[in-house]
């Protein structure tokens, strides 16, 4: 899977900012997967690794006071912020997940009071969101108080971050921000394995939808990193493709919607290969 990795991706030069960004991912995958610290679903690469200590960078995620007083976290579907999903339920919180890929709608909305012992579990699975969450679309009136994103590398000393290639981050985050339920002063935490802290995501080639994070837990630290990099304002249409526009429905109908109430044609960014994304198997984490 790592020589395919390197095989797809192997384009440009190490000035054009997405073939760098594809030399760090690979990177960090092969070692977590050479080193061992990868944890099911393997291989890692093409995805939000799942990593060994996952569950303690959750706690030491949920000892923060931007935990604490958060009313609703936005959460990651991915593997490693599982347990992330379970402390937010637990604690009485309510968990805004978005659907895998933006693929099968938007996001869902989960509340404890939703939920019974048995259930919780399940429901901090990417299939259990969708089963007991309810679906909220883009009219919904709702304050997120905290984003936890998940990474594939992270600057401990920037806060510059990547993820696994496909944009679903950020594009969450702009559609967020168009609701009203965001802004800059939202805080964004990543739990990522130590392995994954790196020194050498050039802030000057981040692209202007890059989202960076405020703070980084690991399973032995929590790193503020008092980033000065600046976080989205929205959706940038010109630096869509149309590829990817054809992927989201959701995003269809918000172009739609901008472009009746504006009267005016939406810019659209140049064509693109998608990445590939990982194997896929029939068990749910």
């Amino acid at each position: 899977m790592a020589e395919t990795s390197k095989r797809e991706m192997d384009v440009g030069t190490e000035d054009d900012p997405k073939a760098r960004k594809w030399i760090i991912r690979r990177r960090i995958w092969d070692l977590m997967e050479a080193r061992n610290f990868a944890q099911n679903p393997r291989p890692v690469h093409h995805r939000i690794p799942n990593f060994v200590g996952a569950s303690v960078a959750a706690k030491n995620l949920g000892g923060l006071e931007e935990f604490r007083v958060a009313s609703c976290v936005k959460v990651n579907p991915d593997s490693p912020q599982k347990q992330v999903r379970f402390l937010t339920l637990s604690g009485g919180k309510e968990l805004l997940t978005p659907q895998p890929r933006l693929r099968t709608g938007f996001f869902s909305l989960l509340k404890s009071g939703m939920l019974s012992p048995s259930t919780i579990n399940e429901a901090c699975t990417s299939v259990g969101v969708a089963k007991y969450g309810r679906p909220i679309g883009l009219d919904e009136k709702i304050k997120v108080d905290l984003i936890v994103i998940g990474s594939v590398a992270v600057d401990p000393k920037t806060g510059a971050r990547l993820g696994k290639g496909e944009g679903f981050a950020e594009l969450e985050y702009g559609m967020l921000r168009y609701m009203g339920a965001i802004d800059d002063s939202t805080p964004i935490v990543t739990s990522v394995h130590d392995c994954q802290l790196v020194d050498d995501i050039p802030v000057e080639k981040l692209l202007i939808h890059d989202v960076p994070v405020d703070i980084i837990c690991t399973p032995t630290r929590v790193i503020f990193t008092n980033t000065t990099i600046p976080k989205p304002q929205g959706i940038y249409w010109d630096k869509l493709s149309p590829e990817k526009l054809g992927q989201i429905r959701i995003l269809r109908e918000l172009k739609n919607r901008i472009e009746r109430e504006t009267g005016q044609k939406l810019p659209c960014g140049p064509s693109e290969k998608l990445p590939p994304t990982a194997q896929r198997r029939y068990v749910y984490y």
